[in-house]
């Protein structure tokens, strides 16, 4: 890893969007057709398939979200076991069935990924360098697997 490398992105910069959880670049994940990794990812929180129905057809990322953070849900029992594993699933869906995200994954070379959060220090980090990155952790991740695919 180069020294100090680091991208910072979130979703709201046009530049770096591409690599957030609310881009709206689609996959099919088990058979099921996803619009983005949030519509995939809260719906993953549900066992009930009428909620799970509500999110997937959310009509944005950020209604699937908006949905799924819904303070009046029970989540699965087993959710924050699941977690990183659905998250790192969807993940690498989205990047090895778009070519073009694939590509420009694999363009970041060894550079630090950073999800830039003020507000969600699991997936996140802020500025300052507080939080655990697991999103940008993911990316790096799933960066690594598609280089060794591509030998």
């Amino acid at each position: 890893m180069s020294a100090g490398m680091a991208l910072l992105f979130h979703s709201k910069n046009p530049a770096t969007d591409w690599l957030s959880n609310l881009s709206p670049h689609g996959f099919v994940l088990s058979g099921v057709k996803w619009r983005s990794v949030e519509h995939c990812y809260q719906a993953a929180k549900y066992e009930d398939a009428s909620i799970v129905k509500i999110i997937q057809t959310a009509s944005s990322p950020l209604a699937a979200r908006k949905a799924g953070q819904n303070r009046s849900l029970a989540p699965r029992q087993d959710w924050d076991e699941n977690k990183i594993r659905v998250m790192t699933e969807a993940v690498r869906a989205k990047f090895t069935q778009n070519r073009r995200l694939r590509e420009q994954l694999l363009a970041t070379g060894d550079e630090e990924l950073v999800h830039l959060s003020r507000n969600d220090l699991f997936w996140g980090r802020t500025a300052e360098g507080g939080g655990e990155n697991r999103l940008g952790l993911i990316l790096m991740e799933v960066r690594s697997e598609l280089r060794r695919q591509d030998g």
